[in-house]
């Protein structure tokens, strides 16, 4: 008969870390958080988008680039076409040296203070308001070819469609300036002359 006691084996006792090294490190390589080593690539790429935002150029500072200059180019032709078309406040302002000439002459007066009043007046106040709407076009277009030579220098020249539109403004302005002094000098029309009666 065999006296030795047999030997049990306790199924609730568990091999502890210190038993069993390998075990451990298998364990410890098991849940370690697989997210660890990814977090410093994710940091790189963010950090990358960051630099690309602020590299591109932003629509809206683009678009609004020579936006004043561009209006201030067309106001100047705008005048330019104005002066050599006439405005209404040139017609109002002569329909006003009739009405003042008619009534200066209404008591009596010699044909050639007639003319000379009710047309004459009327003719050189609309030679002279349509001057002025050209000194203003040249002015204005005269500013913004001189603009960029001035202040804060631009990141950028000028657009060319905005040099083209002030010189077209500084020319119609020039041609007006010419054509009002001629008419306000009597230099391509003069007044028309009174006959003298027969007798």
């Amino acid at each position: 008969m065999n006296t030795t006691p047999s030997k049990t084996t306790d199924l609730s006792k568990t091999a502890s870390p210190a038993d069993d090294p390998g075990k451990s490190t298998a364990d410890a390589a098991v849940t370690e958080d697989p997210t660890a080593t990814a977090a410093p690539a994710e940091a790189t790429d963010e950090a990358e988008d960051d630099d690309l935002e602020f590299d591109e150029p932003d629509p809206f500072t683009e678009a609004r680039h020579g936006v004043g200059a561009g209006a201030t180019a067309v106001v100047s032709a705008a005048l330019g076409i104005v002066a050599l078309t006439g405005a209404w406040s040139g017609r109002v302002a002569a329909e006003r040296e009739t009405l003042m000439g008619q009534i200066q002459t209404a008591g009596g007066s010699s044909a050639a203070q007639q003319i000379s009043e009710i047309y004459g007046d009327a003719w050189h106040t609309t030679a002279l308001v349509n001057g002025v709407f050209a000194v203003l076009a040249l002015l204005v277009g005269a500013f913004v070819l001189a603009r960029p030579a001035f202040g804060t220098p631009a990141t950028r020249p000028q657009p060319a469609w905005i040099r083209a539109v002030a010189l077209a403004g500084i020319a119609l302005g020039t041609l007006g300036v010419l054509i009002s002094a001629g008419m306000y000098f009597d230099l391509f029309l003069s007044l028309p002359v009174a006959g003298t009666p027969a007798g």
